[in-house]
């Protein structure tokens, strides 16, 4: 009798949190609580912390130099007991937040002991999803949500701040790659040498065209890395992202590849039809295109030679592609969390 309320009521508690926190993010009945810090350790909550909206990567790196501030949300789900435990910043992909992100891997990294902090970085800028237009929320805007995240984060008695991860999906996987590239890093001026831990792209948008960058020695963090991907993407395609994360293993950075046979395209929703979305825009898998740091040069991948002028136009829009293929799949999420709360305990020593 003792289990069964027990379980009645943990799964009471997941319902009327994961309400709690669509309702918050809607707006329809909750609003976020503004915050500065996490110092006096806030429950589980839906909370609204101050970023901003950097247009490109130069100004990302070049620092906000008092750009006003916009207030994006964070939900907040803290694993039962008490004592330091580790964390995990989620970013959205092009679709904003959608239920599984808010029900499903909260309750898988809660019960690993791990706590999470899902982000909503397009509701509070008036977008509800970029998928047909990415130009509605640039890209560095995402990263700097990261790193504020990642900061008020670390601010929480119960967080572990060195052992943070950021896990991104989609669109959210560029975000959290380019969270691990050390020059960004380094422009951020992150408290007492803050940042993140171990680093979770799945199904990544960021291994090809104008996402990707050239990679050698100190340009990845050595935070380990744990690439996801189904095999039968057509969104953002796996062979990309497995010679990518081959590129940075090689670099020096620790880094581990899930695949995750049959899967399709956010095969961790909880819509389990296939869906064709033949309007979305995609980058082509074969696009040599990749981006120099030093200089913001770009250049072709397969011969090395540098594009620019015409012959880089011609690349960008010969990479352009449209329409693609999305599907839940329980089977295949269940295999990622599992790849992925294994990755996150023997990172984090648990």
């Amino acid at each position: 009798m003792r289990t069964s309320r027990a379980v009645m009521r943990a799964a009471c508690r997941w319902s009327l949190v994961w309400l709690f926190a669509v309702l918050g993010a809607s707006g329809a009945l909750a609003q976020p609580t503004p915050v500065s810090s996490f110092a006096d350790a806030p429950g589980d909550g839906v909370y609204a912390f101050a970023s901003w909206t950097p247009k490109t990567l130069g100004d990302l790196m070049r620092g906000d130099g008092g750009a006003s501030a916009v207030h994006i949300v964070g939900h907040l789900f803290l694993p039962p007991g008490g004592g330091k435990v580790p964390a995990v910043v989620l970013v959205h992909g092009s679709g904003g937040v959608y239920a599984a992100e808010l029900d499903y891997w909260p309750r898988q990294f809660n019960a690993a002991g791990i706590a999470v902090f899902v982000l909503d970085m397009f509701g509070p800028r008036g977008v509800r999803s970029t998928a047909e237009d990415q130009s509605q929320v640039p890209f560095a805007a995402d990263v700097a949500d990261s790193f504020a995240a990642l900061k008020l984060l670390a601010t929480h008695p119960r967080i572990d701040a060195r052992r943070i991860a950021a896990m991104g999906v989609s669109r959210g996987g560029t975000a959290v790659l380019r969270s691990a590239v050390e020059p960004i890093i380094a422009a951020q001026k992150l408290p007492d040498g803050l940042q993140y831990a171990a680093i979770v792209p799945m199904y990544a948008g960021g291994c090809s065209g104008i996402f990707r960058l050239v990679v050698r020695p100190g340009v990845f963090s050595k935070a380990p890395m744990l690439f996801v991907h189904g095999s039968a993407d057509d969104y953002a395609p796996m062979a990309p992202c497995q010679d990518y994360a081959g590129k940075i293993r090689a670099a020096g950075t620790p880094v581990d590849f899930a695949v995750i046979d049959g899967a399709q395209h956010k095969f961790d929703d909880d819509d389990t039809r296939r869906r064709r979305l033949a309007s979305v825009t995609k980058t082509r898998a074969d696009c040599p295109i990749e981006v120099d740091l030093d200089g913001f040069r770009a250049f072709d991948r397969n011969t090395g030679g540098r594009l620019e002028g015409q012959a880089y136009r011609s690349a960008l829009a010969a990479c352009r592609d449209t329409g693609a293929t999305v599907q839940g799949d329980t089977t295949a999420r269940d295999q990622a969390a599992a790849a992925v709360v294994g990755f996150l305990k023997r990172t984090f020593g648990m």
